[in-house]
């Protein structure tokens, strides 16, 4: 039976609008039945009602306020919303753009389809009223599409940056660790030919003094001296060895103790001073009395210290060292040890903490590793290592630690 539409303001596009308002769930249902028995739909039948609904009931809305006002315009801002919602939730439950395409021209068909049951049955739906109400309806669902699947190419090409941001940084990483195991192995090397050419020399001059004890009896007191230094300097070489391979083996988180620093500051002076001064070196010391109790690692911070006054007597032939801990703001405290030692040229000066570099003769005992146990262990401690030198004249180190070391971070 075929309905007169009532003669009001509103209009017949209005009242096709109220009627799909009314019949929003059935013709909802109808354009799901349709996605759920199309065969290049795929992936649809794995999504619940709720999922494969989305914002199709908001859009059916926004079509009705068009079609009511037969004004798209007023409308858009919200069909983009619900259109950009949609695409989103389509590509996160994996689908094509091709099936986004296809599924929303299965609900443009359901409303071409819906013009026509409703004209068949209202006979003032003249045929300029269903080319209107189809212009509206092709202008907002495009627009949906479009939209749509624009939201899904900028996800897709967000996920692109993402994995290629992942990928980039995958590659960094390999290629540092490339270098590391690259720089590691040049390091193991340089071990072997520092431990080899260092033998060598120690078996050369240890032969030398068995040759000058065997054809000179009267220099015996000369040969075992110098027999005895050298055997002193290997053991220097193999003391060094062995601490910095235990420098680096320590893979134990930093055990953190509360402990006064001015104890260990006068522990440092009472080992280091006779050495020193056994030299001719005089030891001038000072510690900052607003220092007092610091949180970090006692045997770490000492093995710096002591290494720095070890690399400070080796290379000071004449005149003193200095050794001092001052308070540097609130929260950091600095570790100073001086020297008017042969000084650091600036070519050498990039090179000092690398492993088996001595910047000065090569008759200073060791291996070399000083400053790289060093480097290591205020990085273990946060510390931030200066230092300052002329040639000729000497050498100045500053180490600032933190006050309270914190290796939660």
């Amino acid at each position: 039976m075929v309905m007169p539409l009532p003669d009001k303001p509103t209009g017949a596009l209005h009242i096709f609008a109220e009627h799909l308002r009314q019949h929003r769930v059935e013709l909802t249902e109808r354009w799901m039945r349709a996605v759920f028995h199309d065969a290049e739909l795929t992936d649809s039948d794995r999504l619940t009602y709720e999922q494969l609904a989305d914002h199709i009931p908001n859009i059916l809305e926004e079509i009705c306020v068009a079609l009511q006002d037969q004004d798209f315009d007023q409308v858009e801002p919200a069909i983009e919303r619900d259109a950009r919602q949609h695409g989103k939730l389509r590509w996160r439950q994996g689908y094509r753009i091709d099936e986004l395409v296809r599924e929303l021209d299965l609900f443009r068909q359901m409303l071409a389809g819906a013009i026509v049951e409703f004209s068949e049955s209202r006979a003032g739906f003249t045929r300029r009223h269903e080319e209107r109400a189809r212009q509206l309806i092709d202008e907002a669902v495009s627009f949906v599409t479009l939209t749509s699947i624009r939201e899904v190419v900028t996800e897709r090409d967000r996920k692109i940056d993402e994995y290629t941001g992942r990928l980039e940084r995958a590659n960094a990483e390999l290629k540092l660790k490339q270098r590391l195991v690259s720089d590691l192995h040049e390091s193991r090397m340089q071990i072997t030919r520092s431990v080899v050419h260092d033998l060598r020399n120690f078996l050369n001059v240890f032969s030398m003094a068995l040759q000058l004890m065997s054809r000179a009896p009267a220099k015996l007191d000369a040969a075992l001296a110098l027999a005895t230094r050298q055997a002193a300097d290997m053991k220097t070489l193999v003391d060094e060895l062995v601490e910095y391979s235990i420098v680096l083996g320590d893979a134990n988180p930093v055990a953190i103790e509360r402990f006064d620093l001015r104890e260990l500051f006068d522990e440092l002076v009472a080992s280091c001073k006779p050495a020193i001064e056994g030299k001719g070196l005089a030891l001038v010391a000072s510690f900052d009395p607003a220092l007092s109790e610091i949180d970090s690692n006692r045997l770490k911070l000492k093995q710096v210290a002591l290494n720095l006054l070890t690399n400070a007597s080796k290379y000071t032939r004449a005149g003193e060292i200095g050794f001092a801990m001052f308070a540097d703001g609130d929260d950091h405290w600095r570790l100073h040890v001086a020297d008017t030692g042969v000084g650091i040229r600036a070519a050498d000066r990039e090179r000092v903490f690398r492993e088996f570099e001595r910047a000065a003769s090569p008759d200073v005992p060791g291996a070399g590793l000083g400053l790289a146990i060093v480097k290591e262990l205020s990085r273990v401690l946060d510390g931030e290592i200066r230092f300052v030198s002329r040639e000729g004249e000497g050498t100045a180190f500053d180490i600032v630690f933190p006050v309270r070391l914190d290796t939660t971070g």
